[in-house]
């Protein structure tokens, strides 16, 4: 069976196809600028990638496009052999699992749009459209907080009054649930448990970790919003919250610090890079804000296992996953250095084999008598959300 994974944003249309229950990767493509001028798509099929400038004024003209060329390369023959569709949205509030799209799914979206006023329109968009033109499919919605719904109460409440909570909703949510599932159970099958304790780092742009207990989470670094928790490429993580209110005084728009918070913090603030890669280029040439940017990373990552080692007292292994987790080499190493004092012991030999673009893109990176496995495992959100619409055909 046939079976897209979709994630819409503002003014773009990710998608990947696969052949259901096999999980085989048929075709990926990534629409850009929809609804601006240069629009374009680039497909990625059969090891090769083609890119088409062309005009794209909304994401149903996108989906058109996206449908005829699954036709042309041979994905389908017509729409019929799509069956499901899952598609990615930020903030579910309270539901806990995937779903299938109706008019009630529909309306918790909408009435969660100001948890998550860049993201959940633009799903609504994104379902819409794909309803519109591909209709005989089932389309399910799966959503980055529901893995997160598990967490207790006393992890998920902020010391603020509750009527906070009570009427504005403001509390834990957490994200990148979605790929924190995918690694969950790809662990269970590794340590050959369902019960899994694991500390996974889910280590990118946008950066969190997420302490899992008998194979639930029980606490993530991020927050009431993306923004909080560790030291991101260009997110701040967390701060003292009167520096808001501070800078609000000295002329400061709410709009302002949003946006210096969101897109102008982290690592770019301190060194001048959002990109790891010229980071760690800098610290080999002596760089000191480079040293610096990645010191204040890895003492927050570091912070934060430290901690929820101490909460699930018990750790069946510690995971790297997402574009710096897999790829860094120097990071895990200053990261699994700094725990060393936890009885956590690098193989350094191994660590150094281990990323996407090499030969080994997953593997352990601790010696055999560390007190804890590290793990390296690549996460596949997309293959996630085909599974979980996938599952609504069994």
């Amino acid at each position: 069976m046939k079976v897209l994974s979709v994630n819409a944003g503002s003014s773009s249309l990710k998608f990947s196809a696969y052949e259901m229950p096999e999980e085989t990767f048929l075709i990926s493509g990534y629409f850009e600028r929809i609804g601006m001028e240069g629009s374009f798509y680039t497909i990625k099929v059969n090891g090769e990638k083609i890119k088409k400038e062309i005009e794209l004024p909304d994401h149903k003209v996108a989906f058109q496009y996206l449908v005829q060329e699954l036709i042309a390369q041979n994905i389908v023959s017509d729409l019929s052999e799509i069956k499901a569709i899952g598609h990615r949205c930020v903030q579910g509030g309270d539901i806990s699992s995937s779903v299938l799209v109706d008019d009630e799914v529909m309306k918790v979206i909408k009435e969660n749009i100001p948890l998550a006023p860049l993201h959940n329109p633009a799903s609504i968009v994104g379902i819409e459209a794909a309803q519109e033109v591909i209709p005989e499919a089932k389309h399910v919605v799966v959503f980055d907080t529901s893995f997160h719904t598990t967490i207790p109460k006393e992890n998920y409440l902020y010391p603020v009054p509750m009527k906070w909570y009570d009427t504005y909703k403001i509390r834990r949510y957490g994200f990148h649930g979605t790929s924190y599932r995918y690694i969950t159970e790809t662990m269970k099958e590794k340590l050959g448990k369902e019960d899994v304790n694991l500390i996974i780092c889910h280590i990118g742009n946008g950066a969190s970790i997420a302490a899992v207990k008998n194979g639930k989470s029980i606490n993530t670094t991020m927050g009431f919003t993306p923004v909080s928790g560790l030291m991101m490429s260009t997110r701040c993580g967390e701060i003292d919250p009167s520096i808001v209110t501070f800078m609000m005084e000295q002329g400061m728009t709410s709009k302002e610090i949003s946006n210096a918070l969101n897109k102008e913090s982290g690592l770019l603030a301190i060194s001048g890079y959002s990109d790891s890669r010229d980071i760690e280029e800098g610290i080999k040439t002596g760089n000191e804000e480079c040293i610096l940017a990645q010191k204040m990373l890895v003492r927050r990552i570091v912070n934060y296992i430290v901690s929820y080692y101490v909460e699930l007292k018990d750790v069946d292994a510690i995971v790297f996953t997402a574009g710096l987790g897999e790829n860094s080499r120097m990071t895990r190493q200053d990261i699994l250095n700094e725990l060393s004092v936890l009885g956590i012991q690098l193989n350094e030999e191994e660590n150094e084999k281990i990323a996407s673009y090499l030969e080994k893109s997953e593997g352990v990176i601790t010696t055999s008598d560390s007190k804890v496995p590290v793990y390296v495992v690549p996460t596949n959100e997309e293959v996630m959300m085909a599974r979980d619409a996938y599952s609504f055909l069994k």
